[in-house]
């Protein structure tokens, strides 16, 4: 999400007036911005790609609610909440009981899933203003509660154990590794937030509890549940579970009003980061929700069977559960088979979806595949960011451009006036000094601003080649050594970014780019000619340092891997 108060300043126009009242108190705005943490709520591309898409919805007026988990420690020693979150408010009468283990029962109501352990979901809710619209949309966060604190006569989980649901945040997004816990908070937050779209959907007014809508035929013309690769993919079982067992639907109507409530974002092409959850944790931990997902797959089977008599081959791929060694569900799927849509995130991804990761889904339900390129706002990644070149940009084509992107095309007609690309050579010269600055401060290593600034920042990965940027930096630093005298373009190169805690490879790349930077950086014959700097504790805050620094964006993932590859849209 990156820091609050200077993306809520320019969305509510007062940016000027709060520096102006600040420098008439005595204080910096800018020690003041600094004393705030980055907010630990997501992963990379995907965590910054949801943040982009509230401000966005926020800007253009649309009714909407962001939902994730409040995580107390974002990986390591982010502690972002040690001193509380200003920008919050908790929300302990909308708080809801999520149930873990258990076992079902036939009652002559239905199934009945009983003997759960219990945890609170605790709302904390967190304001999305729009850009200049008087709009403000609502990110809510679930912290997981123990329900012994409230004396409630419910069969509960050891405190540290129920609370530790939304301690930590798993530091990946682009590895599946199959733990308990990991698909506790993936069900704690799918099950709060659906207990909390339902409730409102009953409410008569904004703001009530009290239930005015008894039926739900309506439910998926005022509802639509857009989920965000994987990790939410338990709302299509939670969602039959709730409307069959707790709302007495059946089967054919619950599935109807699911399948047109709920959307699907697949973000990665990679086998390794698709979720394939054992049904023997499934079985213990949702034994419910196998149920119903073993149904949803005998109906699907049907319905394949039926158009493709005979093809075992394909009913075995498209399975939603594969029996490949231990038995396993395949989310994906569960995920495809329960929405109308499909989509990717770049043409070329989505095309990659149809014709190979899913191509069997495709062909046998084409018209659920579509495409949604992924974008960023530039509000924060332009007009925050980049005040210099905001000004620049105003200057020729007035100040709508922020909620009407479109209008950056009337700039083609300065493209070749000299003194335009002076200024806009001027303010990238401004933002290289800056960073310099930070560099020296931060890293004690003293740049050449004059330099080429080369940036690689983003997760950790072997796909997205860091490695391969090290090589070349090893090669550069070979021709210096060989020729010392020769004609080089002075090049500062930036590699940053997280690595999951269990991923040894990345690790390693790593102290790889550490070591060279090392020996690069105390060469006295290569001097200024190169340095190294691997960036510590890569965040949005120092993204919005480094992005308007950049000459050079290294975008260099293996062909074909990269679902969208946002970082290059913020380069400027």
């Amino acid at each position: 999400m990156g820091r609050v108060p200077s993306n809520t300043m320019i969305n509510l126009g007062i940016q000027s007036e709060c520096e102006e009242a600040m420098y008439q108190l005595g204080l910096d705005i800018e020690n003041l911005e600094d004393m705030e943490e980055d907010a630990g709520l997501g992963n990379g591309g995907l965590g910054r790609l949801a943040a982009c898409f509230l401000d966005s919805m926020a800007t253009l007026g649309l009714a909407a609610y962001g939902y994730g988990i409040r995580y107390e420690y974002a990986g390591g020693a982010d502690d972002w909440l040690r001193y509380g979150n200003p920008w919050e408010k908790a929300r302990p009468e909308f708080m809801k009981p999520v149930h873990f283990y258990g076992r079902v029962i036939d009652t002559p109501e239905g199934k009945k899933w009983v003997d759960t352990q219990v945890v609170y979901a605790m709302p904390y809710d967190n304001p999305i203003p729009g850009y200049g619209n008087n709009h403000v949309n609502t990110l809510r966060l679930w912290s997981a509660k123990s329900p012994v604190d409230f004396n409630l006569k419910f069969c509960c989980m050891d405190r540290n154990l129920a609370e530790n649901i939304s301690r930590v945040l798993y530091p990946n997004d682009n590895f599946f590794e199959g733990k308990e816990l990991r698909l506790k908070q993936e069900y704690f937050m799918v099950a709060a937030t659906l207990h909390d779209i339902v409730r409102r959907y009953k409410a008569s007014k904004f703001g009530s509890r009290e239930n005015v809508r008894q039926h739900f035929d309506h439910f998926p013309d005022k509802v639509a549940i857009q989920l965000n690769d994987t990790h939410p993919s338990l709302a299509i079982p939670e969602l039959m579970r709730i409307l069959i067992d707790e709302e007495h639907l059946e089967w054919d109507k619950a599935w109807d009003i699911t399948t047109r409530t709920c959307a699907y974002t697949n973000h990665t092409v990679l086998p390794e980061a698709l979720e394939r959850w054992p049904v023997s944790m499934l079985e213990s931990i949702l034994p419910r929700h196998l149920q119903i997902i073993y149904h949803i797959n005998f109906l699907f089977m049907e319905k394949v069977a039926k158009q493709y008599p005979g093809d075992f081959d394909r009913m075995r791929r498209m399975s939603l559960v594969e029996e490949d060694g231990e038995k396993r569900i395949n989310m994906a799927h569960v995920s495809i088979v329960g929405s109308h849509a499909v989509n990717g995130v770049a043409a070329i991804h989505s095309e990659i979806l149809k014709k190979d990761l899913f191509r069997d889904f495709y062909e046998f339900e084409p018209h659920k595949f579509q495409n949604k390129t992924n974008g960023i706002t530039p509000r924060r990644w332009l007009l925050l960011c980049n005040p210099g070149l905001s000004d620049l940009i105003a200057e020729k084509i007035g100040d709508e451009w922020p909620v009407h992107l479109e209008q950056l095309v009337a700039l083609k007609k300065w493209a070749k006036d000299p003194n335009f690309q002076r200024n806009v050579a001027r303010v990238k010269q401004e933002n290289k000094l800056k960073l310099a600055q930070i560099l020296e401060k931060d890293y004690g290593i003293k740049v050449n601003p004059a330099s080429m600034f080369d940036i690689q920042v983003k997760r950790i990965h072997e796909y997205k080649r860091q490695l391969l940027n090290c090589l070349h930096i090893i090669t550069l630093y070979n021709r210096i050594k060989k020729d010392p005298t020769a004609n080089f373009t002075p090049r500062t190169i930036m590699i940053g970014g997280k690595a999951a805690p269990g991923y040894y490879v990345a690790k390693q790349i790593i102290k790889l780019i550490c070591a060279v930077a090392n020996v690069v950086n105390n060469d006295p014959i290569v001097g200024d000619k190169l340095k190294v700097i691997f960036l510590e504790n890569y965040r949005v805050t120092l993204a919005e340092k480094i992005m308007p620094a950049a000459d050079l964006s290294e975008q260099i993932s293996t062909a074909g891997t990269e679902a969208s590859g946002t970082g290059n849209m913020k380069s400027c």
